[in-house]
């Protein structure tokens, strides 16, 4: 009758959520603990509900029995094929009451209502930040922990991101995926086509306090910088 009357009779101690049935809330309380009672027998990975460490065995066994009938994909939940058919219908059904935006996934728009509402369940006990979402807090805690999962396979360099890493790997591929749309020229990082789009637009950010000079970017003015103090790294002896 909880689902109907949405009344919500245990609430949690440390962010105050509330749930219809005190088994959710013992479930929720061990994203604030820590605590993850199921462990993988093969990877030793552990998880904080039997769902997880069902739905994360899959991997292991590679067992996908839900089939996408469009693609053929393959999917070890019925829930994550239902969610992948959107891609192909473009089925947004989760709409957001505070700005109308609609969202494929409905744990998706819970994280986007946070934005609206402010809340930050996930807080870290290190210094004191919260994040809306737990893999914000993971990622977060990285910078604490020096933890750096994500390794390039070219030079080894450890990264606490996946995003970071994908940016990193354009310095080898060399892809440029940010386009000129004035003259084409293509660049393998945002900032630098933003410093480049500066070259159209005449835009100089980067002004000297001496003698007023601006300049596109700060490399620019660093190195106009030491005609003022004379710095002069570089001589022109002749080496043999």
């Amino acid at each position: 009758m909880r689902t109907h009357t949405e009344e919500k009779p245990f609430s949690c101690k440390e962010c105050k959520k509330g749930f219809n049935q005190i088994s959710h809330l013992n479930i929720h309380m061990r994203t604030h603990t820590g605590e993850k009672p199921f462990s993988c027998k093969e990877c030793s990975k552990s998880f904080n509900q039997i769902s997880n460490l069902i739905r994360h065995m899959k991997t292991h066994t590679g067992e996908k029995p839900f089939s996408c009938k469009e693609c053929k994909k393959g999917f070890n939940q019925m829930s994550n094929l239902n969610r992948h058919m959107r891609n192909h219908t473009g089925k947004m059904p989760f709409c957001c009451k505070y700005c109308g935006k609609c969202i494929r996934d409905e744990y998706d728009l819970k994280i986007h209502m946070r934005i609206h509402t402010g809340e930050k369940p996930f807080p870290c006990k290190e210094c004191d930040q919260s994040f809306s979402c737990l893999s914000y807090l993971n990622r977060h805690m990285r910078t604490h922990t020096g933890e750096g999962p994500f390794s390039c396979k070219y030079c080894d360099t450890c990264f606490s991101h996946i995003s970071h890493l994908k940016t990193h790997m354009r310095t080898h591929t060399g892809e440029k995926l940010f386009s000129c749309k004035e003259c084409n020229k293509s660049f393998s990082f945002l900032c630098h086509l933003k410093i480049h789009m500066r070259t159209h637009t005449g835009e100089k950010p980067f002004s000297c306090k001496e003698c007023k000079k601006s300049f596109h970017d700060g490399s620019n003015l660093k190195r106009h910088m030491k005609t003022h103090i004379e710095v002069k790294p570089f001589s022109n002896k002749k080496f043999i």
